[in-house]
């Protein structure tokens, strides 16, 4: 290459762009290796200081709970009791990764045994790998098998899985189905082919469990895209203006159910029925899933948060096509004669809202 051609633009945005992706690729890594590592060093902090079998069985319990207190005090709602038993059983469940505090974090292999299912990615005297969060190993630690354990880890690292892959192969038997297989080689590719995800910062920063780690608020727009974010701002206005008793209480509400989390992009109590309002907008054509996970909102939803008085939770499920926009409420079985006697008189319509939804999406495209 000549000195010219090393000079020019476009050879020193390539060089420079390489310095840019390592560095986010490191941040990335280490946000996934720090909170991996030290949720392992508090559990065998904890296992420690609660040997001793049955007799300290109460006194555990109350050193947990006081300190989950002072825990949360200082860092935030991630260190709940049920949080640092979890802890505790993931250093039950990986005991030998660290030999001791403070032991530096190994690289680890990126090759693995392809057709042996048990083939060594991950020694056991080295540390976790940096491209799997602490989501991965919480559905790792549901896996009873070592050997099965061994492997969803190894191919979850091989074939760059997130959270949810690693936990669609887990419950589909994977492990035991690559077993009993003649082509061993071909269904680890062809799964590795078909489930490798990028690791991106985004995707880290999504996690709750890294916002807990690090004591971060759940920021709304970093579970919608610029058009969901203008489109869900235009309707909390909306129902606000309609003067029918609304009243806004959160935006991207999550909810925890097991080790999966949920996020319901409006909700809103209205004082004249007395009940909840949830909202989820969809952009691009509906199915029948979306409807079937408002109601599953909706349970949720009403297990959780509904107190004594209340009646029934509704949902709405908004979608917003290129050219047609489409508006359901989705209301439980045993609600539905409440809801045409009563909930219709203060909610707009669903052609109000299909009409709304068009509307708005419309002045957003143009302005952009």
């Amino acid at each position: 290459m000549s000195e010219k051609e090393e000079l020019t633009p476009t050879h020193l945005f390539d060089r420079i762009a390489v310095i840019l992706d390592r560095a986010r690729s490191d941040i990335v890594r280490n946000v996934n290796r720090q909170t991996v590592i030290a949720y392992w060093l508090i559990g065998r902090e904890i296992f420690q200081e609660l040997q001793g079998g049955e007799k300290r069985a109460t006194y555990g319990q109350k050193l947990l709970k006081d300190l989950s207190g002072k825990l949360q005090d200082r860092y935030g709602k991630g260190f709940s009791t049920t949080n640092l038993k979890l802890f505790r059983t993931f250093y039950l469940a990986y005991p030998n990764r660290l030999s001791e505090i403070g032991h530096p974090v190994g690289d680890l292999s990126e090759q693995t045994a392809m057709g042996h299912p048990t083939g060594d990615l991950i020694e056991s005297n080295k540390a976790f790998h940096p491209n799997l969060s602490w989501s991965h190993y919480r559905a790792l630690m549901r896996v009873e098998k070592p050997a099965a354990k061994k492997f969803y880890e190894a191919e979850a690292v091989a074939g760059g899985w997130s959270k949810r892959q690693l936990e669609r192969q887990i419950h589909s038997l994977f492990y035991e189905r690559l077993l009993a297989s003649k082509d061993k080689k071909g269904m680890l590719m062809d799964v590795r082919k078909e489930n490798s995800a990028d690791l991106n910062p985004m995707g880290v920063l999504k996690d709750p469990y890294v916002l807990e780690f690090l004591d971060l608020p759940d920021v709304d727009r970093l579970h919608e895209s610029t058009l969901e974010s203008a489109i869900i701002y235009n309707l909390q206005h909306f129902l606000l203006e309609l003067g029918k008793g609304f009243s806004f209480v959160a935006r991207q509400k999550r909810m925890r159910f097991e080790d999966e989390d949920f996020y319901v992009d409006l909700v809103f109590y209205n004082f004249h029925l007395k009940c909840f309002l949830l909202i989820d907008l969809k952009i691009g054509k509906l199915t029948h899933q979306d409807i079937g996970q408002m109601d599953s909102y909706v349970r949720m939803f009403e297990a959780h948060f509904k107190v004594q008085g209340d009646n029934p939770t509704i949902g709405l499920v908004l979608c917003s096509e290129k050219n047609e926009a489409i508006a359901k409420y989705s209301v439980l079985n045993e609600s539905k004669q409440l809801f045409a006697a009563k909930y219709l008189t203060y909610l707009p319509s669903e052609k109000e809202l299909q009409e709304e939804l068009q509307r708005e999406r419309s002045l957003i495209e143009e302005r952009q």
